[in-house]
């Protein structure tokens, strides 16, 4: 791989809005092959999961103890959100977890599966192993797209 599509793929695969649904199409269609383009792709997108809950870790804290309003609307979301989803969270637990990051949607990957699983205070190292999970599952489904549907690949990359 030359080192523009390199970097492109890692930057897609870890960014928030294209994760897996840009990341494996930009490198695929540039010509590469689709093992490459899934391992550069999925390799990156794994890297999101741990870097929420380090975030979370150390950023959260400090935001929380220094900004009473950081600290006001966190804990009006969080408690919000925990009563809301709560029962559903108990019934489906990680699985949920992965269900949700594997389906290569809008809304939907690593980011926000590994920030509702903290919000919903899920055990961390189980949540990871299930937004990785998610992790395989998407780069699966958006490969097969990629392979199986001639001329699909316009859906998740427009080709100038």
């Amino acid at each position: 791989m030359d080192l523009q599509t390199i970097v492109g793929t890692i930057i897609l695969g870890i960014a928030p809005i294209s994760e897996l649904r840009g990341a494996i199409p930009f490198a695929y269609l540039r010509g590469y092959p689709l093992w490459e383009a899934i391992l550069l792709g999925a390799g990156a997108n794994l890297l999101v999961s741990p870097l929420v809950y380090i975030f979370l870790t150390y950023f959260h804290g400090f935001f929380y103890s220094r900004w009473n309003f950081y600290a006001k609307v966190f804990d009006k979301t969080v408690v919000r959100t925990r009563m809301k989803l709560g029962p559903k969270i108990r019934k489906f637990g990680l699985w949920g977890i992965m269900l949700f990051v594997g389906i290569p949607l809008p809304i939907t990957g690593a980011w926000t599966g590994t920030l509702g699983a903290w919000v919903l205070g899920l055990d961390r190292k189980r949540s990871m192993l299930a937004a990785s999970g998610g992790v395989v599952m998407s780069a699966t489904i958006v490969s097969l797209i990629l392979v199986l549907g001639k001329g699909v690949g316009s859906v998740f990359v427009k080709i100038i």
